[in-house]
């Protein structure tokens, strides 16, 4: 069952948000070099004051002129935004988000992609969308092929990013039949090394090590308490947005400036996960992932045409993976570096995505 969805959030809800921000017991400032031990404090104290003062009114009626569902598959309630194409039809794209994001992500590209008809759910947990008690790749894949199809999509493109790139890997190694090609803006799973790596790859591969390191203490600790986590995140403004905030800098191409994304588009961020009381359910990704998830059989490939758009320019981690990389997983027929944008193309660089995948679905 499909039904139209109007997002309308409780004023005792944001009242509550607002009292939550004005009583926030702040830590002490870190020593050194600001955000070198995590968020900074007195950026977070300017954040929080707008958020305090954010027009959530007048976003809500800006997010509600785009149309939005509700689907009910397999007992799970999913939100999507349906956004067909000028003219009435055109070829259909599912495109995912990941973590930490929103299908806000998304919304800049449909204006852009006005020749496509546009499916842009929200992933299981997050925000609007109801989560199982088990969520991968493939479960959810298999539901967004059943939305697709109960769409009336029987062939389809599917894109995305981050765990939206995972499960669009595996739309098309599970139903090749029907994904007519899929668009990535980074890889997320991880092709095996089952020959010996090129000097490129041994180089990323040592890169990515390093970043290992520094930056994923919060998949070390999502993937195993992401409940622990979520009490602090659920019940404090300012621990979510810390938490999120921090990942955003570090994961875009910034400089080091988390804005770079946009305020306004931050706190829209923020109050979706804040008021659907959704990052617990978020970060289950991790679990799941690594304790009930995906494990590639021997001769697994995607061998749909794939695209690849190389947005690799993170401002805590440069370098993107060599196309040799990727060819171990995909049959790759488009290969794009990207000269900025980093972890969240569609709303980092928005014009650029919308030309690559214009380039690669028209005409299919």
């Amino acid at each position: 069952m499909i039904a139209p969805l109007t997002i309308a959030v409780p004023d005792e809800v944001l009242s509550d948000l607002r009292a939550r921000i004005r009583n926030t017991r702040w830590p002490p400032p870190a020593p050194g070099v600001p955000w070198e031990q995590g968020a900074d404090v007195e950026y977070l104290k300017a954040l929080l004051d707008d958020w305090a003062a954010f027009d959530w009114r007048a976003r809500e009626r800006e997010l509600n002129r785009f149309h939005h569902f509700r689907a009910e598959i397999d007992s799970v309630s999913i939100h999507f935004v349906h956004a067909r194409a000028r003219g009435g039809h055109g070829i259909p794209l599912l495109l995912q988000h990941g973590w930490p994001s929103a299908f806000v992500e998304y919304l800049p590209l449909v204006p852009l992609l006005a020749e496509f008809d546009l499916v842009i759910p929200s992933l299981p947990g997050y925000g609007f969308s109801q989560r199982p008690p088990r969520a991968n790749y493939r479960s959810v894949a298999a539901l967004w092929h059943e939305l697709m199809s109960e769409l009336g999509y029987t062939r389809y493109g599917a894109g995305g990013g981050d765990f939206g790139a995972g499960v669009a890997t595996l739309l098309a190694i599970d139903h090749p039949e029907s994904v007519i090609g899929v668009h990535l803006s980074n890889l997320e799973i991880m092709p095996e090394i089952v020959s010996p790596p090129s000097e490129a790859e041994r180089v990323y591969l040592a890169q990515k090590q390093r970043w290992d390191e520094v930056e994923r203490g919060y998949s070390a600790i999502q993937s195993t308490r992401p409940q622990t986590v979520g009490f602090g995140l659920t019940d404090s403004p300012a621990g979510l947005a810390a938490y999120l905030v921090e990942k955003w800098r570090s994961w875009t191409d910034s400089g080091g400036n988390p804005d770079r994304v946009g305020r306004e588009f931050l706190l829209t961020l923020l109050t979706i996960y804040w008021c659907t009381r959704s990052i617990t359910t978020s970060m289950r990704d991790y679990f799941d992932n690594r304790w009930h998830g995906v494990k590639l059989a021997a001769g697994d490939r995607v061998r749909v045409p794939t695209a690849i758009a190389s947005f690799d320019h993170q401002f805590a981690f440069e370098g993107s993976p060599p196309r040799e990389f990727a060819e171990r997983l995909y049959d790759i027929e488009r290969w794009t570096e990207m000269a900025r944008g980093g972890h969240f193309a569609p709303i980092e660089e928005p014009e650029l995505l919308a030309r690559d995948i214009s380039a690669f679905f028209g005409g299919r």
